[in-house]
């Protein structure tokens, strides 16, 4: 079985900072890529907002240059998904070591673990969101909303993110359609206060939307208000941006501990909180497991931005390198 210091799990901005970092720190990291080579951003077509690149940049080109630099480094990257890992199974010099299981049945031991596995954004299920993925579907208006400026956009959901993400549009688009399942928003009512103090925020109440449209891109929703209802109707709305908001999904389920039917931890894991997030001991990344770290939208339900999980690579790199040095 081959034993390392370090092993990152995942290839986003956090999963390679951290690689970028720990092989200048003499962990010799190895890196498991996961499903999605590069992570999520390289889904993003244009990247505005990350220091260094002042002309935008393509999510693939900026993932690639990323990835190019670990290897530079001595990073060890190689594909496979985790979908295992025995926590603490051994001991070595004194700390406990963690035996990795990855899907083509290879199994490691490392005295450190950096989870960057990211967090994926929920989707209604539409054939259109993929099909316009790039196009006019976002799920980060923070990362994306400059590009909408004095146009017309759709955000989807009735939650704080929602509301959030409509009012933070609000002050670039020309009008922002905020697109309500129920008669209700479930978001504070500080942030209910803010959504409608915006003019050019309209509230589609009971509406659900069926489909997009458009030729090169999002031109158009199809909606339906009141379904199932005796007052259900269809109609179409023109907008050039269509936002989610309904939430995000952290991938954490492999790490996660297991429990029997009363209750009992029967597998050690990683503490998660009620979304399943990993919970860290702030200001570090360091998990309740010991040499286990986490970096990235995998551990942040707040912010999820490319410069944000690089840092926090950072960070978990220098954590996991102060650790082996104790």
């Amino acid at each position: 079985m081959e034993k390392v210091k370090c092993i990152i799990v995942g290839s986003g901005p956090a999963g390679y900072t951290a690689a970028i970092y720990a092989s200048r720190s003499g962990l010799n990291p190895i890196v498991y890529e996961g499903p999605l080579t590069g992570g999520q951003l390289t889904q993003t077509t244009e990247v505005d907002n990350f220091p260094g690149y002042p002309d935008g940049v393509s999510g693939q080109e900026l993932m690639s240059d990323l990835r190019r630099q670990c290897q530079r480094l001595g990073a060890d990257i190689r594909f496979g998904i985790v979908d295992r890992v025995d926590f603490c199974a051994e001991t070595s010099a004194g700390r406990p070591c963690h035996r990795v299981h990855i899907d083509d049945g290879t199994e490691l031991l490392a005295e450190t673990l950096i989870i960057a596995t990211g967090a994926s954004a929920k989707y209604l299920g539409l054939p259109d969101e993929k099909k316009y993925a790039g196009m006019g579907v976002s799920a980060c208006a923070t990362c994306d909303g400059f590009f909408y400026r004095k146009r017309v956009v759709a955000v989807v959901g009735g939650g704080d993110t929602a509301c959030e993400e409509a009012q933070y549009l609000s002050g670039l688009a020309k009008k922002v359609y905020l697109i309500v399942r129920r008669n209700v928003l479930r978001a504070s009512e500080a942030m209910q206060q803010k959504v409608r103090e915006r003019e050019n925020i309209e509230i589609l109440w009971e509406t659900q939307t069926l489909g997009l449209f458009g030729d090169d891109g999002v031109q158009g929703a199809h909606l339906v208000r009141g379904k199932g209802t005796d007052h259900e109707e269809t109609f179409d709305i023109a907008i050039d941006g269509f936002f989610l908001a309904i939430g995000h999904h952290p991938n954490t389920e492999v790490f996660r501990e297991v429990r029997d039917e009363a209750g009992n931890v029967v597998k050690p894991g990683i503490e998660c909180d009620a979304q399943g997030f990993i919970v860290v001991k702030h200001p570090t990344t360091a998990t309740n497991i010991p040499g286990v770290f986490a970096a990235g939208d995998v551990a942040d339900p707040l912010y999820r931005q490319a410069i944000s999980a690089a840092g926090s690579g950072c960070h978990a790199a220098m954590d996991a390198k102060r650790y082996l040095d104790e």
